[in-house]
Parts: structure tokens; sequence; C-alpha cells
């Protein structure tokens, strides 16, 4: 049996950047004239729910799961809502501004919800339909380079189908709904495989595994229905005949929006 590891690598480096963070969005938020105090709480929660997640392991297998969530769902979701590009496109100047444009219209070969669910499902499935999880669960670094796998996909995710914040490639509401059924009928799929013990690689007691498997199942599906509700609560539908003006930043400018 292999049991979690006792922390991770650099972990106070870890913790130190995150309240780097938080500061800095909290100062920048205060700098910005009419900024959502709401926003800043989702955010600043989103990185408190980052700090106890990367915070020494001691746990097993149900553990794991908790912080996979927290990682790559719950946190990135707080992070994404809090508007941290609009709040810098606000509040930084305009030469500036024009560069962070720039730089996310950069991403457009990444920034699309397919692309996305593709970078979340495949680290999902290399995890636990092969041994990596138990190679990592013994090597701190790799466990690490997981870690931040997730948050960095979730955070991807969470952004292009329901993120505030301007996107290089955003497609329409409906198409991001179908995208986002999917995940939640993939994680539905893998988390009851891992309860049966079916296809799955975890060198752990089964009793960890089935508890694991069952956050994975209802903990998905609460992260996967909070996303859906950030989407549909900013949806507006566009009257026949009405034409949508290009975003600024699909042209490297500096984008200036309200948040609501």
């Amino acid at each position: 049996m292999i049991h979690e590891h006792a922390g991770l690598p650099d972990g106070g480096l870890i913790l130190l950047g995150i309240v780097v963070l938080a500061i800095g969005y909290d100062v920048l938020a205060a700098r910005v004239g009419g900024w959502p105090w709401w926003r800043t709480m989702l955010f600043l929660t989103g990185c408190t729910l980052l700090m106890a997640a990367f915070l020494p392991a001691g746990g097993g297998f149900r553990e794991h799961m908790a912080r996979h969530l927290v990682i790559g769902m719950l946190a990135p979701l707080g992070l994404v809502l809090g508007a941290p590009v609009t709040l810098l496109l606000r509040g930084l100047p305009r030469a500036a501004g024009r560069r962070l444009g720039q730089l996310v219209n950069g991403l457009g070969p990444i920034a699309h919800p397919v692309v996305a669910l593709v970078l979340n499902l495949g680290g999902l499935a290399l995890l636990y339909f092969t041994p990596f999880y138990g190679w990592t669960a013994a090597h701190p670094v790799a466990h690490l380079a997981v870690q931040v796998h997730f948050l960095l996909a979730g955070y991807l995710f969470t952004w292009v189908v329901a993120g505030p914040d301007p996107a290089p490639r955003r497609i329409s509401v409906p198409a991001r709904l179908v995208v986002l059924g999917v995940a939640v009928a993939f994680h539905a799929i893998v988390s009851q495989l891992m309860y049966a013990g079916a296809g799955v690689d975890l060198p752990v007691p089964v009793a960890e595994r089935q508890a694991g498997a069952t956050l994975m199942y209802y903990g998905g599906d609460l992260g996967e229905l909070l996303v859906a509700a950030a989407l549909v609560s900013g949806w507006r539908p566009r009257r026949a005949g009405r034409t949508r003006r290009p975003h600024p930043a699909a042209h490297g400018g500096q984008v200036r929006t309200s948040p609501t």
C-alpha cells in the first residue's frame, strides 16, 4: 500500500506565493474605484482554499481526492469569478493593459473549451488509469507537478467556460454547456469505475478507493453545478438582428469592462 507523502516540496514558497497573490489583488481592487466587493471576496476565497489544499498532506486517498477537487475545481472557480484580468486591465496604465490584452489574445490555441476539457480529462485519465498515481505518491516533486497541472487546467477550463474575463476564442453559451455536460459525464464514469475498481490503477485499500470515488462523484457534481450556475447567470441571449461588437482584447487593446 502506498501512503500519501507527508508534505510537498517548497510548500512554504507555494503558500507565500498565494498570500502575495491575495494581497496584490486586494490592494489593486482598493485602488480601482467601484470594483465589486463580492468579486474580491470570491478571489480571496479561492486563495484561501488553495492555501488549505497545499498544506502538508497526512491522510490517504480520500484526502487526496478532496485536495484534487479543491485545487482543480473549487479554488479555480473562486479565482476566475474574481475577474483578475479585468481588474488588471482597469488598474494598469494603458500601455501595460495593451500588452496584457495581447498576451490574453496569444492564448488562443489553448483558450478553447474543448482544448481545456481535453487537458482536464487527459490528466485525470493518466493519473488514475495508469501506474502514474502510485509513482507520484512516492515522489513529492512529481506530486506537486500534478497538483499544479490540475490547478492550471482547472483555471483554464473555468475561465473559458464561465469566466467574466475576456477570452480570445469564446464560443456560444449553449456550446459551452454541452462541453460542461461532457465533463460531468466523464467525471461520473471515472468515479463509478473507480468505485468498482474497474480499469483503475490505484494501490490503495478498497475502502479508501471507494470513499475517494464517492467524494469525486458528489463533489465533482457540486463543482460543475457551480460552474454552470456562473455561466448561465451572466447569459444574455442576443435578440435577432443584433450584432455583437468585437471585444477590444481581440485586437490586443486594453479592455475596460465593469464587472457585474
